[in-house]
């Protein structure tokens, strides 16, 4: 801390900030912080019952349809042709009823197209889809 020890008797006005207080405050404001966090979780202490060890639950990936410009429809990478398309759903539905499937569709594939893979999705009664689209730059 600096003190000014030049008494010429003027009043001149002190141009630096005190900033002792500034950190004072700010450390208070920390140990206020550090002590309250640790409260503000919402749960709520049990003791569990010991059982024995399940394995989890099967994450399952979704299924890809990709539609590339010259209108080709693929199904995981395998070509499938769009006549062939529903039949192929259904049985993939019949397999696993909680089928999940992403759509990516090239920018230059007809919307007619598009729309009939996705009618065939509505067909085959499934209702897990998700459109994919490139984020814009």
């Amino acid at each position: 801390m600096a003190i000014n020890v030049k008494d010429d008797g003027g009043d001149d006005v002190m141009s630096e900030i005190n900033v002792t207080p500034l950190v004072d405050v700010m450390l208070v404001l920390l140990v206020v912080f550090i002590v309250t966090a640790p409260l503000l979780t919402q749960a709520v202490h049990v003791n569990l019952p010991k059982t024995a060890e399940t394995a989890p639950p099967e994450i399952k990936e979704a299924i890809y349809i990709s539609i590339d410009a010259k209108g080709k429809v693929f199904l995981d990478k395998t070509e499938i042709p769009l006549d062939q398309f529903e039949k192929e759903l259904l049985t993939r539905k019949a397999a696993d009823p909680e089928i999940a499937l992403n759509l990516n569709a090239d920018d230059a594939v007809q919307y007619g197209t598009v729309a009939k893979v996705m009618a065939s999705i509505e067909r085959s009664g499934i209702t897990r889809l998700a459109v994919l689209t490139a984020p814009k730059t």
